[in-house]
């Protein structure tokens, strides 16, 4: 399998708009670009917030985001829509579904929220120019015919015989990963799941599947968990300077590794990628292969990580249901469900409407911003019968919409389900007696929920 030259492997970010100049983005442009994005969406939430409301509060708050359930249940009140701070909101499972699924509504253009004096500025500073999993061409924010040649140039990557195929593969890498835990409880009696095992066990099983040198896995982790704030709005300066200094160390070193690739190709799918061509024989563009490599890198691990750590707490809070996984481990794909339902690795996603629409009978305007409350759908008491309970044998676990609906469905999610199975029943099952050794911190993310760590013993 080819890998990058060791000399590409640290290659600084290159300068913002200046391809072969090896530097950061600048201070001034990030701040400035920060100011007119983020900046100005944190003083319209403080605004929104000070007026009373609760969506902005939740926004701005911490300890709210922890436990939102109670303001879940106060934004399902409201049918289809709650007023958020931007626009819409819906905590409803079918309007969710029925809007994931709507060709009346595309993925949100972030610039098109910002009033246009704004757009202007953000013009004439320069958008960034490294690739990003936020801004197009990345598959996670456009539309067809786009999204749909982009889908299917890699999709072929994650069919369910692919994933099968990788689960004898997976076990092993548990099973590697778990001795190292049981070493690290006899050295130090106690270990961070996240970065021991929950973070591992996805990065190297994507890093395989995608070519990229064992040596770059832990850098990986760290560009990965910097640029998933990206996804947030309204993020404090510090927060918003690391993700896009990530996304830019990504971005440079991605090019690299991949005009590596081209010349000593491998048989893992960013080999194929960069080979590929579409039915009209053409392939991607270099910003599109880019985007898209990094995508499948971030998510191919981001929502893993935090749905391994979000059902090990989960597990821990349910003894009840940790005993009825012991007692019938056939339950274990219904229990990554579950956890997926009950504790949604991610909480929220919005939509734009393409045209003048109506949901249930409210006007929807153009270009206007729909935001769809996953974690509040998948706790819909019209779906899920006692839906703050947590199930592991819950029939209907299944119904959650934790990948999204539609056309935008996660494509890895079957990749997901079976590494969160593989990952949770070995670790349960290796370590029955497995418990929190202190407090778990939570991840500062609020579109991404998951954990920064959590200590356990065996």
């Amino acid at each position: 399998m080819a890998t990058a030259p060791a000399s590409s492997l640290l290659r600084p970010a290159l300068a913002d708009g200046a391809p072969g100049l090896h530097a950061a983005p600048s201070t001034p442009l990030l701040a400035a670009r920060w100011g007119l994005s983020h900046g100005l969406l944190r003083t319209v939430l403080a605004s929104r917030a000070r007026r009373g409301s609760a969506d902005a509060t939740l926004l701005r708050t911490p300890e709210l985001q922890a436990e939102p359930w109670d303001h879940y249940r106060d934004l399902r009140a409201h049918r289809p829509f709650a007023q958020g701070p931007l626009g819409n909101v819906t905590a409803h499972h079918d309007v969710a579904t029925a809007l994931l699924r709507s060709d009346d509504f595309g993925v949100a253009d972030r610039d098109r929220v910002l009033p246009a004096p704004v757009r202007a500025g953000l013009g004439l500073v320069g958008h960034r120019r490294y690739a990003g999993v936020d801004t197009p061409p990345s598959m996670l924010v456009v539309d067809p015919p786009d999204h749909t040649r982009y889908r299917r140039l890699v999709s072929r990557a994650f069919t369910a015989k692919a994933v099968a195929a990788l689960r004898t593969r997976t076990e092993e890498i548990t099973a590697e990963l778990l001795d190292d835990l049981a070493a690290g409880f006899a050295r130090d009696g106690s270990v961070d799941l996240v970065r021991r095992y929950a973070a591992q066990v996805p990065v190297t099983v994507i890093a395989e599947m995608l070519g990229v040198p064992p040596e770059m896995r832990g850098t990986l982790l760290t560009w990965g968990d910097g640029a998933a704030a990206s996804l947030d709005m309204g993020l404090p300066w510090q927060r918003y300077a690391r993700a896009e200094r990530s996304l830019a160390a990504f971005d440079s070193w991605l090019r690299g590794h991949l005009r590596s690739l081209r010349a000593d190709p491998g048989e893992d799918l960013l080999s194929k990628l960069v080979q590929v061509a579409d039915d009209d024989g053409s392939g991607l563009t270099e910003q599109e292969l880019v985007a898209t490599s990094m995508l499948i890198l971030a998510a191919g691990f981001e929502t893993t990580v935090n749905l391994i750590s979000n059902g090990t707490v989960r597990l821990f809070e349910h003894p009840d249901q940790r005993a009825v996984l012991a007692e019938d481990p056939s339950l274990w794909s219904n229990a990554v469900d579950e956890v997926l339902r009950h504790d949604s690795p991610v909480q929220r996603t919005a939509r734009m409407a393409r045209r003048d629409t109506e949901v249930e009978g409210v006007p929807v305007a153009e270009g206007e911003i729909v935001v769809t409350v996953l974690g509040a759908a998948n706790r819909d008491p019209a779906v899920f019968t006692d839906p703050d309970r947590f199930d592991v044998a819950r029939r209907n676990a299944k119904e959650h919409v934790a990948f999204s609906s539609g056309i935008h469905y996660c494509l890895g999610a079957a990749l997901a389900r079976m590494e969160g199975e593989v990952a949770l029943r070995a670790l349960f099952t290796r370590f029955p007696d497995l418990a929190p050794a202190g407090s778990a911190v939570r991840r500062p993310t609020i579109i991404l929920r998951g954990w920064e760590t959590v200590p356990v013993r065996a």
